[in-house]
């Protein structure tokens, strides 16, 4: 019970250093755009996605090597950071 108590506290603080599992499946509607996820290695690549902030998205992929870098700056993505086991940050920017 303490320990949920104390995970909660510090997700609440710090939101991207708590690992938990992503909440949303992947759906291109929800947050990224066409262009997003067909650099990102299409439909088929994406695990799931969650919104971190305002500016960050969190994606995972099934396959890293998938990623178009050039692509995902034409599409107003400002920055990509890559993380283990396929988790990839997406640096998005206010958007509308």
């Amino acid at each position: 019970m303490l320990d949920k108590l104390q995970k909660a506290f510090w997700k609440a603080l710090t939101p991207d250093l708590v690992v938990d599992t992503p909440d949303a499946p992947a759906e291109p509607s929800e947050g990224l755009s066409a262009a997003i996820v067909a650099a990102l290695g299409g439909v088929d690549n994406l695990q799931s996605q969650q919104p971190l902030a305002l500016t960050r998205v969190r994606v995972v992929l099934r396959d890293v090597s998938g990623i178009d870098q050039q692509a995902l700056s034409a599409a107003g993505v400002a920055g990509v950071m890559p993380l283990a086991d396929g988790v990839v940050h997406l640096i998005t920017g206010l958007r509308p």
